[in-house]
């Protein structure tokens, strides 16, 4: 019998590149959901449900009717500086949901693929090794934390990816991502400060989907690192997508972290060491100009 697989956040960067990645590359079946109407432009081609995470009834039902072999939760409350106002709201979809999760999936044996981050770190040093103990500096990292811990204690079948910075693009997204925001103000030639004291090793959405493809095919499990492999500030970043595209950088100034008075603090190191991924997964993820020239075609296709 085929393998069913349950995409949590399929509305979503993440979740839309997951679909996409199943639809080419596999003939499993998919079921992609999310709270509201499916956003997918091929949602003729998967089957699609409505479903709250936050809802614990709806999470049982659901699962148990569905009894997937795998469930990729890509959902999640990502506005870190919101995170640090709404406690509730960040604990509900990064915490509580991923309790539901792992309950469900356990009823049901299911392997629970959960998608983590670098702001579980306090960022004194990077890149870091899937052993690094974390130190989260906001509510949004200790949430994130908090939602490992559900998997670690008490998911029978489990793997996490940890990520950093995502980008990339979709026919119909919710909200941008930094690369997508850095082109638009480059484009438009607008004031831009940005920082020059965080360090991340920036990761393509197709990437993280292939991370997670590749976790579910080769039924792993544990802790793994998924990112780009190009470490660089963040103003270095910008740069990058300005002679990429070939944008004036004149618009740009440069700020330590301190000057934006932003409301959750943000690690100033982080970025990952990839290796474990390379050697378990088969795990190589383009670097971040074959991102950006990926990321170039789809914009000039939609």
């Amino acid at each position: 019998m085929k393998k069913t697989i349950l995409i949590t956040g399929a509305n979503g960067l993440l979740g839309q590149k997951l679909i996409d990645l199943y639809l080419t590359k596999s003939d499993k079946i998919v079921i992609g959901s999310g709270v509201g109407p499916c956003r997918h432009p091929l949602k003729d081609n998967f089957k699609y449900i409505e479903l709250d995470i936050a809802n614990e009834e709806q999470v049982n039902f659901k699962i148990n009717e569905i009894k997937p072999d795998t469930v990729i939760n890509t959902a999640a409350m990502t506005n870190v500086d919101a995170c640090e106002t709404d406690h509730e709201g960040c604990d509900k979809l990064n915490v509580d949901a991923v309790r539901y999760l792992v309950n469900a999936c356990n009823s049901v044996h299911a392997h629970l693929i959960h998608i983590s981050t670098d702001f579980i770190f306090d960022g004194t040093h990077g890149p870091l090794t899937e052993s690094e103990v974390p130190k989260p500096l906001s509510y949004y990292g200790w949430s994130k934390y908090k939602g490992e811990q559900e998997v670690l204690d008490k998911c029978n079948c489990y793997t996490i990816l940890r990520t950093v910075l995502v980008y990339g693009v979709v026919s119909d997204m919710s909200r941008s991502n930094i690369v997508l925001w850095a082109k638009g103000a480059l484009e438009k030639q607008q004031p831009m400060k940005v920082v020059n004291d965080q360090y991340r090793t920036p990761t393509l959405a197709e990437d993280l989907a292939m991370g997670c493809f590749l976790s579910e095919s080769k039924f792993v499990q544990g802790i793994f690192n998924i990112s780009g492999k190009d470490f660089m500030a963040i103003d270095e970043l910008v740069f990058r997508v300005a002679d990429f595209f070939g944008y004036d950088k004149s618009c740009v100034a440069t700020t330590s972290s301190d000057v934006l008075n932003q409301a959750a603090k943000r690690p100033p190191i982080t970025g990952f060491i990839i290796d474990k991924a390379r050697k378990e997964l088969g795990y190589e993820p383009h670097s971040f100009e074959e991102g950006l020239a990926l990321l170039k075609s789809q914009l000039s296709n939609n």
